[in-house]
């Protein structure tokens, strides 16, 4: 099965936010073909959640786990770290208060 360009999915997942009127930027542009995407979602109070996705050898599934949370501070210096390592990464922040990130939805994975 071919793979969404990186760009493509982000503007894709970003409308679908928009459609939810849940806010969202792009705070970091990554490679536009291949670029992995991290989403941070904070929900306004301090805190946030960091995801990316992951291939599941077990299953063959893209799924996306958690790859930092707490403390927002602390989720925006693992991002940093991760951009250090890798400076194709996307990195989409999403702001909502209910902690609605709609990564769960079909079509997402």
């Amino acid at each position: 099965m071919a793979r969404l360009t990186s760009q493509f999915w982000v503007q894709a997942y970003l409308m679908r936010l928009r459609l939810a009127d849940i806010p969202a930027y792009v705070t970091a542009h990554g490679d536009d073909t291949a670029g992995a995407v991290l989403v941070k979602l904070a929900t306004l109070d301090g805190r946030a959640v960091l995801k990316q996705r992951q291939f599941d050898l077990m299953s063959g599934a893209r799924e996306w786990a958690v790859l930092s949370e707490g403390p927002e501070a602390e989720v925006d210096a693992t991002i940093t770290r991760q951009r250090g390592y890798d400076p194709d990464l996307w990195v989409i922040e999403v702001e909502d208060r209910q902690g609605r990130d709609l990564l769960d939805q079909e079509g997402l994975d």
